[in-house]
């Protein structure tokens, strides 16, 4: 591959004038932290060496402004409706010509080539079209950066990101709600961003791609999840939404972290599909997060953090731009990282973990296969007072498969996948509470991380497979009478309630009533055996 035919192939796929705009073609982390400190403002180097840098007025993803084009390739396999909102394919391609069009007054653009997936038999050659040096470095962590002889023969890419992402979208335009749009077509295989120079609607984006590619093409599951390995080759898969755990969790010295994000579950094994990761930075520090802060390095990209203007040194307490404050690096910073990111064992655990601020799920319940796809389906986990404005008691927060923002198919869909891996490699499903236990949040005490560390430890010794269990009424879960490391009467919550039986059982009906009500936006294609694998109130 040379600069000659990707200067051709841009201009024969996007009308890219090369005479006029210089294409840097997959920049080495220098030059791409030269082109940042002299041409995007706000840009700096940390004391530890990470470019800093800012996206601008959008400081997260715009989740009202993804859109998917309908196209008859694959307008009958997509879950039209609370995620994925048509967008027809003419005002596509007018975004599609206002984004090349604003690339095009560019004197410089960057493009990268890698790759989403780490098995060779499976993955996709994605390429990034950028005006941002610093999306172009961003994406390079979060994609596999090929070798040499990889990108000589790199050939033509699989799916394409134009990101024009200072440039806004047209908002009279038919199906745009605002000046940003998140717009991805199957039939191009294209992505375009307008309005927006947040750097994750790229990476959600491409997990985008792949919850559609790797089920409907090659029969593959794809994950929101971690996943790590044990010494003895048995692999675990972490799910959980922001709080619960997944990251720390799954961080264990003793095992390899396979990926922090996400995965696929194929015939082969698992594999990862990033080449990073993309860890939240807010209260970080040495001492809570060891792995992560070392990786902030050279190479390594900080986004909307606040800096010492003099020494150059972060602080990450200060949330002053935004709680969402994130880095980006290459995987193989974390020193127990498996490289490459692929297993060829099939999962033996599947770990659900849950913060669950009432205070009434168990710290560990073992899951039949039919739970396992309710609790999967319903995703829970509950926000508590404080975290966002007006939210001044638990609040049960589902989202489907435990990624619902990123989902193409119907949950239903994922959870029948998962379900049939389970049961043809023999694994076994948990779902863990690391929320509160003996009352409510601002009763009960949230369960220590050192008994959830437990919990997993025995889930991983193999300990809690054979252990005796008891059943947790109106849940239907079964719940371990003891387990190495955690106090046994916790591991029943109406053993531990502060207050009167009459108000354990109130709050514990309350939030299966709560699941009872989520799950009615999916039983319609979901199997009777499932819906009753939830919450029975009488």
């Amino acid at each position: 591959m040379t600069y000659s035919k990707i200067e051709e192939e841009l201009h024969n796929t996007a009308h890219i004038d090369y005479d006029h705009v210089a294409i840097q073609w997959n920049p080495s982390v220098a030059q791409l932290y030269e082109d940042a400190l002299k041409y995007e403002t706000g840009s700096a180097i940390s004391s530890s060496g990470a470019l800093v840098t800012a996206s601008g007025n959008k400081t997260g993803r715009s989740p009202k402004d993804k859109r998917i084009v309908d196209e008859p390739g694959s307008t009958n396999d997509i879950w039209w409706g609370p995620v994925n909102t048509k967008l027809p394919e003419h005002v596509f391609l007018i975004n599609r010509e206002r984004a090349v069009d604003y690339l095009n007054t560019r004197k410089r653009i960057y493009v990268f080539d890698g790759y989403a997936g780490w098995d060779p038999k499976y993955r996709i050659k994605v390429r990034v079209v950028s005006a941002r040096a610093y999306h172009s470095l961003f994406m390079r962590n979060m994609l596999i950066r090929p070798t040499e002889e990889e990108l000589e023969n790199y050939g033509s890419p699989d799916f394409t990101i134009y990101n024009a992402g200072a440039f806004p979208a047209n908002r009279y335009t038919s199906g745009m709600t605002s000046t940003t749009s998140v717009a991805i077509n199957f039939h191009m295989n294209e992505m375009v961003i307008l309005g927006t120079e947040y750097a994750g609607e790229m990476k959600k984006g491409i997990f985008t791609v792949m919850h559609y590619y790797m089920p409907i093409k090659h029969n593959v599951l794809s994950l929101h999840s971690s996943a790590n390995e044990g010494a003895d080759g048995d692999v675990s898969i972490f799910f959980g939404l922001s709080g619960t755990g997944k990251t720390t969790l799954s961080a264990d010295p003793k095992r390899f972290l396979i990926g922090d994000d996400e995965h696929c579950w194929s015939e082969d094994g698992i594999f990862n599909i990033e080449g990073g990761c993309y860890a939240k930075c807010i209260n970080l520090s040495a001492e809570r997060e060891p792995e992560i802060f070392n990786a902030i390095r050279f190479g390594s990209v900080l986004e909307n953090v606040v800096y010492d203007e003099q020494t150059r040194v972060v602080n990450y307490d200060d949330a002053a731009l935004t709680e969402n404050t994130r880095c980006a690096y290459p995987i193989e910073y974390i020193p127990n990282a498996k490289i490459p990111c692929i297993s060829s064992s099939h999962p033996k655990n599947i770990i659900l973990l849950t913060c669950d601020a009432y205070g009434v799920l168990p710290p560990v319940s073992k899951l039949s296969s039919a739970q396992a796809m309710y609790h999967f389906i319903s995703g829970y986990t509950a926000k508590i007072a404080g975290t966002e404005d007006g939210v001044t008691e638990p609040e049960a927060t589902f989202s489907a498969c435990f990624g619902q923002p990123f989902l193409v198919l119907h949950p239903y869909r994922y959870a029948k996948m998962l379900a049939e891996k389970m049961e043809q490699h023999s694994a076994n499903a948990w779902l863990v509470n690391t929320g509160w236990n003996g009352g409510a949040y601002g009763v009960g005490e949230r369960i220590k991380l050192k008994y959830s560390r437990a919990i997993i430890d025995a889930i991983h010794s193999g300990e809690l497979a054979q252990a005796d269990y008891e059943n947790y009424q109106v849940f239907n879960l079964q719940i371990p009478k003891l387990c190495s490391g955690v106090p046994s009467e916790i591991l029943h919550p109406a053993k531990t309630w502060k207050g009167t039986q009459e108000s354990y059982v109130s709050t514990r009906n309350l939030l299966a009533q709560r699941f009872i009500e989520n799950f009615k936006l999916y039983q319609d294609q979901t199997t009777i055996e499932v819906v009753n694998a939830g919450p029975i109130l009488s």
